[in-house]
C-alpha cells in the first residue's frame, strides 16, 4: 500500500471522526507505526462454517498482498466465539471471526478492552440456527410441530454462543419451555446424542451436518422455520484500529478477496480441502454438506446457505440491533443499544468504494446432493 494513499485514507477517516479517539486503556497494546511490519494474532473458527472466510484467509494468505512487508499472522482456532472474545479482551488475539452473540457481547466489555465490529463474514438462516433431535423422536409433519415437541424436553446448547441466542429467542417466540436447558459444548452434545441422554440440541455447522450424516441425530428446524436469521462478524481491538488504520484496511481488502473466493462455486473443492486441512474429526462429505448441502423446507432448509454481505449492510445492522435488544432482555449484556462506535462500518465501505463493488458481494448457494463427495 502506497504511503500517500494511506495518509489520504487516514485523513479521510479522521475528518469523519471514524478513527478511534477513546482514551488509552490500561490494556492497550503497541502495534507500531503505520507502514511498519505488524504481528497479528487472529482468532477464527474452522468449526463454524458461516465464518469460513477465515479458513480461506488462512489457506490462501490473501493478507500477504496487502499487509506491510515483513508482517506476520498467526491463526488460532477457537471452538466457539466466546473463547475468541476472551482472548481478544486479554490482548492475546487482535482480530476475531465469531457469531452474532459473542461479537455483540465483546463490544460491551469496555472496562476490560475496547473491541469493535468492523465487518460481516456471513448472514444466513441455518448456519448457527439449527435444531437437532434424537433419532427416535417422532416424525414431524413440519418444523413448527417439531419445535412444539421440545416443550418439557431436555435441550442442550453451548451457552454464550450464537446458538444460545437463537434457542432462547425461538423458545420465547414459540412459547416453548424445555424441562432442562443445558449448557454443553459440542463434544458433550455429540456424546449425549450417542448415549441417548438428551432430546435435542441447538448447534452450528459443520457439527450439525456431521451429527446427521453420522446417524446420531435428526435435523428438525432452523432459523428459517421461525424467521430468525444468524450471522458471523469480524471484530478487531480498538487499539489496533486506532494505531494502524493501514493494517485494518489491508485486512479488509484481504477479507473481501476471501469472501469473493468463497462465493465462487468453482472453488468448492478447494474450500472443502482447506476446511478439511484445518479441522479434525470431520469427513469431506460432512464439511461439504455444512456449506453446500440441500435440506428440505420441513427441516428448515434454504436455497442459499450463506449471504456474503462483507460490509455492515442494513440487514447486518438490523440483526445486530435485534440481537442486542434480546441479549439485554435476558441479561446477557447491560445495554439495549450498542454505543455508536461499537460498530465501525467505514473501513469495509471504503474498500468497497475503492474496488467499485457493492454489498452483498455474493452468495453460497445450496447444491444438488450429486455434487457431494462420496
Amino acid at each position: 500500500m502506497k504511503m500517500k494513499h494511506l495518509l489520504h485514507f487516514a485523513a479521510a477517516l479522521l475528518a469523519t471522526g471514524s478513527i478511534v479517539s477513546a482514551p488509552v486503556l490500561a490494556a492497550d497494546l503497541d502495534f507500531g507505526k503505520p507502514g511498519t511490519p505488524v504481528k497479528l494474532v487472529v482468532g477464527y473458527q474452522p468449526y463454524y462454517t458461516e465464518s469460513w472466510s477465515g479458513v480461506v484467509m488462512r489457506g490462501k494468505r490473501f493478507y500477504e498482498k496487502y499487509l506491510p512487508p515483513g508482517s506476520t499472522v498467526e491463526f488460532q482456532i477457537g471452538l466457539q466465539g466466546a473463547i475468541i472474545v476472551n482472548n481478544m479482551l486479554a490482548g492475546k488475539q487482535h482480530v476475531g471471526y465469531m457469531g452474532d452473540m459473542p461479537a455483540i457481547v465483546s463490544t460491551t466489555k469496555v472496562e476490560t478492552a475496547d473491541i469493535r465490529i468492523v465487518g460481516t463474514v456471513g448472514l444466513g438462516w441455518d448456519q448457527c440456527n439449527i435444531f437437532l433431535a434424537r433419532n427416535d423422536a417422532p416424525k414431524f409433519p413440519d418444523s413448527k410441530a417439531a419445535l412444539k415437541w421440545l416443550d418439557g424436553k431436555q435441550v442442550a446448547v453451548p451457552k454464550g454462543s450464537c446458538t444460545d441466542r437463537f434457542a432462547q429467542a425461538t423458545f420465547k417466540k414459540e412459547g416453548v419451555q424445555p424441562k432442562d436447558y443445558l449448557n454443553q459444548n459440542i463434544e458433550v452434545i455429540t456424546s449425549n446424542f450417542r448415549a441417548g441422554k438428551i432430546d435435542a440440541a441447538v448447534i452450528w455447522e459443520p457439527t450439525a451436518s456431521r451429527l446427521v450424516l453420522d446417524g446420531l441425530a435428526r435435523r428438525i428446524a432452523s432459523g428459517a422455520s421461525v424467521n430468525e436469521n444468524d450471522g458471523g462478524f469480524l471484530a478487531m481491538r480498538a487499539d489496533l484500529i486506532k494505531q494502524r488504520p493501514d493494517v485494518v484496511k489491508a485486512w479488509m481488502n484481504a477479507e473481501l478477496d476471501a469472501q469473493l473466493f468463497l462465493a465462487d462455486e468453482k472453488n468448492s473443492k478447494a474450500i472443502i480441502d482447506m476446511a478439511k486441512e484445518q479441522t479434525t474429526g470431520f469427513s469431506e462429505r460432512a464439511l461439504w454438506y455444512s456449506l453446500y448441502g440441500t435440506y428440505p423446507a420441513s427441516e428448515g432448509g434454504t436455497k442459499t446457505r450463506i449471504n456474503l454481505h462483507y460490509a455492515i449492510t442494513p440487514e447486518a445492522r438490523a440483526l445486530i440491533d435485534k440481537a442486542t435488544v434480546f441479549l439485554h432482555s435476558i441479561k446477557s449484556i447491560n445495554v439495549a443499544k450498542l454505543r455508536p462506535e461499537a460498530v465501525m462500518a467505514e473501513f469495509a465501505d471504503a474498500v468497497l468504494k475503492e474496488r467499485n463493488l457493492k454489498a452483498p458481494i455474493g452468495d453460497v448457494v445450496a447444491l444438488p446432493d450429486s455434487r457431494a463427495p462420496k
